[in-house]
């Protein structure tokens, strides 16, 4: 069985899609920017800048999603699985407002050591991402990556824990297989 989990950032993504895998015992695909960036020995920062003006970086990142996560049972979490992994039997959108992802992103970079930033700042930073993954993801692909009611099952993750919302996923997930 393959899941293709997508969300913007600050949703729970990367999370959501190790817990699913762990309790699915399937394997966790979720190669991104930061990933390719470690390989390539520059910045996360300079990786997305680079991408901006290069689609070569974008299709590179999607191809090399798609080939791993058809290795078998797997769950892709990526901002575009939903949308580029064809053959997911079951493709799940999580979502949450900017204000709750500016959050869990600044949450997130202070628990990794980064240099703290404000509230205000991160929120304009997210919502900034947000308009240029979209821009580029129309123009690479012609993916609206707003519009993903097609997905099988859509969370709102702003009020739940990831170890709730990873149950929610592996019962969709056991329905469908069920369903075969």
């Amino acid at each position: 069985m393959k899941i293709a989990i997508s969300g913007k950032s600050g949703c729970g993504n990367s999370t959501v899609t190790s817990r699913v895998a762990q309790l699915l015992g399937y394997e966790r695909v979720n190669y991104t920017f930061k990933d390719m960036a470690a390989e390539e020995g520059v910045s996360f920062e300079e990786l997305c800048e680079l991408a901006e003006s290069d689609p070569r970086w974008d299709l590179r990142l999607d191809r090399r999603q798609v080939e791993m996560a058809r290795e078998g049972d797997t769950v892709l979490g990526s901002r575009l699985a939903i949308w580029v992994l064809d053959d997911a039997d079951l493709r799940v959108y999580l979502d949450a407002p900017p204000e709750i992802r500016a959050k869990r992103i600044r949450k997130r970079n202070v628990e990794t050591g980064q240099e703290p930033t404000d509230y205000a700042t991160v929120l304009a930073q997210t919502v900034e991402r947000d308009r240029r993954d979209h821009e580029r993801y129309l123009r690479l692909y012609g993916i609206n990556n707003d519009d993903y009611g097609f997905a099988d099952l859509i969370v709102d993750t702003a009020d739940l824990d990831p170890d709730d919302v990873a149950r929610l996923i592996v019962m969709a997930a056991e329905r469908e297989r069920a369903a075969r």
